[in-house]
């Protein structure tokens, strides 16, 4: 017996896939991190506007739907772990659906500030820092909606198995990032500096 819990008790080395998503979320974390500082050394150093507190909207509709997106990518993944493919499926598309229409805010977003308020990346610092931070947030939504669809569309075809457990979990780990930067994003960009 006690050899079969020595044997439990052994050390295994770390899932290479988790290894990888964990040391790929800290070179994000890093690379957000430089454009968030980056935000707020700039805040109220333009010298000519728009201004931020000109041209800026609380964007609640499209948080609510990014946010609301991890609660079902959580529910995705527990109806994989319970082998229920057509449930997986459900939550998992409401989590691309939710994704997209967050998209559109931010494009109908950009073209409001860019066409009605003349905000551009050359007009002014809060142009140029706005657009690069919310731009990186938003290519991260991108590539995460095309690795979300990517992911359905093996479900949906029969290639995705139950053994595909931690693939799925990865990317579901990349999405919960991308939330959790969109709220740092958030309150920075439309709270702080405004």
């Amino acid at each position: 017996m006690s050899q079969v819990a020595t044997q439990d008790a052994e050390w295994r080395l770390p899932s290479p896939r988790k290894v990888a998503v964990i040391s790929l979320l800290f070179a994000e974390s890093a690379l957000f991190t430089i454009f968030v500082v980056a935000y707020l050394f700039y805040i109220g150093k333009s010298l000519n506007p728009p201004y931020p507190h000109d041209v800026l909207e609380m964007p609640i509709i499209s948080s609510i739907c990014l946010l609301s997106s991890s609660i079902f990518i959580v529910l995705a993944e527990r109806a994989m772990r319970a082998g229920k493919r057509a449930a997986f499926l459900l939550w998992w598309g409401v989590t691309i659906v939710l994704a997209l229409v967050f998209l559109l805010f931010t494009a109908l977003e950009w073209k409001t500030l860019i066409v009605d308020d003349g905000l551009t990346v050359s007009i002014n610092v809060f142009g140029s820092t706005f657009f690069a931070l919310v731009g990186l947030h938003a290519t991260h939504v991108i590539l995460g909606s095309i690795l979300l669809a990517t992911v359905w569309i093996f479900g949906a075809t029969g290639k995705l198995k139950e053994n595909h457990h931690e693939q799925v979990e990865m990317v579901s780990w990349y999405w919960h990032f991308v939330d959790v930067v969109w709220i740092v994003v958030l309150i920075v960009v439309y709270m702080i500096g405004r």
